[in-house]
């Protein structure tokens, strides 16, 4: 139970993905504010390549 516990302590303490979490965080933001600029003419087909992307993933 003490390694248990410890190995949580240290998981908790561990900071070193904090920035690639922040990162990925900040793309996202960006990519949604970028989306909203886009004209409504372009969005079916970026629909379209997301919805590959995702039954890509879904397959596996």
């Amino acid at each position: 139970m003490a390694k248990l516990i410890h190995a949580g302590l240290r998981l908790w303490l561990d900071a070193r993905a904090q920035d690639m979490i922040e990162y990925a965080l900040l793309a996202g933001s960006i990519a949604v504010v970028v989306a909203g600029f886009l004209p409504p003419s372009v969005m079916p087909g970026i629909s379209t390549i997301f919805s590959k992307i995702i039954s890509g993933f879904n397959a596996s």
